[in-house]
């Protein structure tokens, strides 16, 4: 697969394929979405909300969420907010979500299937990482939103002229509803 996509990277350069997506790194729409890496969501997001590329910073990870309150996601929030000029910020679940209901035990188990050994992550654990926490999921995308919405406000770093919102959208018709705050 790589060599293809390689491949294909070769043609689109040498036919200029990108000057339509010419663009600065500063985001025109002074926004910031931190949504999930679904792939339902590639494409159908921006088109829903009508943003184009170079109007806002897009932050993905499984379920959307902020993990670590001094963790990447929030840095590449403070990054858009302190360096590129992002005012406000959407955070948008989904409907059919991968990571609800998704079980650490189980999780852990496949990691041991895979070949990771049970010291590793016993090493990992000793350290104060609860694994099975880190790689759970939550049992509501509404609630994983508003949680995480309220820990973006209370964030000892975050900016208070910053809007913070939250929304879900339906992963089929991309329709948003707002996420009661």
């Amino acid at each position: 697969m790589i060599d293809e996509i390689m491949e294909f990277n070769r043609k689109f350069v040498e036919s200029r394929g990108y000057e339509p997506y010419l663009t600065s790194k500063y985001p025109d729409k002074k926004l910031a979405v931190l949504t999930c890496m679904d792939t339902r969501l590639i494409e159908l997001l921006p088109a829903a909300l009508g943003i184009r590329n170079g109007d806002a910073k897009i932050i993905k990870n499984a379920g959307g969420v902020t993990n670590h309150p001094y963790g990447s996601v929030m840095r590449s929030l403070l990054v858009g907010i302190l360096e590129l000029g992002v005012e406000e910020i959407m955070v948008i679940g989904h409907t059919d979500c991968g990571v609800q209901g998704m079980d650490g035990k189980e999780m852990l188990k496949k990691l041991e299937e895979r070949g990771v050994s049970r010291e590793h992550m016993d090493i990992i654990c000793h350290s104060g990482v609860d694994l099975e926490k880190w790689l759970g999921g939550f049992s509501s995308v509404e609630t994983s939103v508003r949680e995480t919405v309220k820990s973006l406000k209370e964030h000892p770093l975050m900016p208070k002229d910053i809007r913070i919102s939250g929304f879900i959208m339906d992963s089929v018709t991309g329709k948003l509803t707002r996420a009661e705050e």
